[in-house]
C-alpha cells in the first residue's frame, strides 16, 4: 500500500477485476497503521525515496501532477514540498486511506494538494492533464500492470515524466535469501502486533515475489510508448525508481 526494505501494499493500488472490493477494504483496515508499518519496516527510510521522486517531479514542464495511489499523501506532500507551486491531485481507491490522506493535508494546512478516488486503470481524467505522475508502491498490486502504465502515459502531457517507486526483488543472491527471510516471516508478525492484520503483510511479500524485475517493468514501459525509460535501485537494489517521458 510499501526494510531490510519494504512497505505494505500500496494504498489504492486499483483494479477493476472481482478482487477490487477486497483490496480497498484490506487497506481501509490497515489504513490507520499505514504511516507507523512504513516507518518501522523501513527504518523510515521510506521518506527518503519518496523525497527523491519528488525532485525528480519538480523537474516536469509546468503543470500539475497526480500521485497515484497517493495512500496518507505522503508523496503528494513531499512533491508540494519540492515545488510549492504545483497543484498536485492525488488519487486513490481506497477510501480509508483517503481519509486519513485529508486528516494530514488539515493538520498541516497544506494547499495545492487535492484528493480523489479513482481507481488506477480507469482514471477519470482526460488526456494529456497532467505534466507528470507519480506512483511509489502501487505497480506490483494492479490487476493489469499494462493497462495501468497506458493510463499513466495517456493523462501524461507529451513531455511530461511518470516516474514510479516499488519494492522489486534483490539482485543480489546472498542479499536475496535474508531479505526473503524478513519479507516472509518479520514483515507479517510486525503487521500481526501493529496493524493487527498478518493477512495484509502476508500478501506484500507474496506481490514481491510476483512482480517483474526492474528491467522487464521498463523494457514494458518502453513497449506502451514511454521513451528515455530508465531505473535506479536503491536500498541493496530492493527499491526500484523508475523515470520515463511521455
Amino acid at each position: 500500500m510499501t526494510a531490510a526494505h519494504s512497505e505494505p501494499p500500496a494504498a489504492g493500488a486499483g483494479s477493476t477485476g472481482a478482487k477490487a472490493p477486497l483490496v480497498s477494504a484490506m487497506f481501509t483496515r490497515i489504513a490507520g497503521r499505514y504511516d507507523l508499518m512504513n516507518t518501522l519496516m523501513t527504518g523510515g527510510r521510506h521518506h527518503a525515496w519518496r523525497r527523491l521522486v519528488a525532485r525528480a517531479a519538480a523537474a516536469a514542464p509546468a503543470g500539475p501532477v497526480l500521485d497515484l495511489a497517493t495512500g496518507t499523501a505522503d508523496l503528494a506532500l513531499a512533491i508540494r514540498e519540492a515545488d510549492p507551486r504545483r497543484l498536485v491531485v492525488g488519487a486513490d481507491f481506497a477510501h480509508g486511506m483517503l481519509a486519513q490522506a485529508g486528516a494530514k493535508l488539515r493538520e498541516r494546512g497544506a494547499g495545492r494538494i487535492s484528493l480523489v478516488a479513482a481507481d488506477a486503470l480507469a482514471l477519470p481524467f482526460p488526456d494529456h492533464a497532467f505534466a507528470a505522475v507519480t506512483s511509489a508502491f502501487l505497480l506490483r498490486n494492479l490487476d493489469d500492470l499494462d493497462r495501468g502504465i497506458r493510463e499513466m502515459r495517456r493523462v501524461t502531457r507529451p513531455g511530461g515524466l511518470v516516474l514510479t517507486l516499488d519494492i522489486v526483488r534483490p539482485g543480489v543472491p546472498v542479499w536475496g535469501a535474508l531479505f526473503a527471510l524478513y519479507f516472509h516471516r518479520v514483515v507479517p508478525a510486525i503487521g500481526a502486533v501493529v496493524a493487527r492484520d498478518r493477512n495484509a503483510y502476508t500478501y506484500l511479500p507474496d506481490s514481491v515475489e510476483r512482480f517483474l524485475t526492474p528491467a522487464e517493468l521498463a523494457r514494458l514501459m518502453a513497449r506502451v510508448g514511454l521513451r528515455d525509460v530508465g531505473y535506479r535501485r536503491l536500498a541493496l537494489g530492493t527499491i526500484a525508481v523508475h523515470t520515463a517521458t511521455a
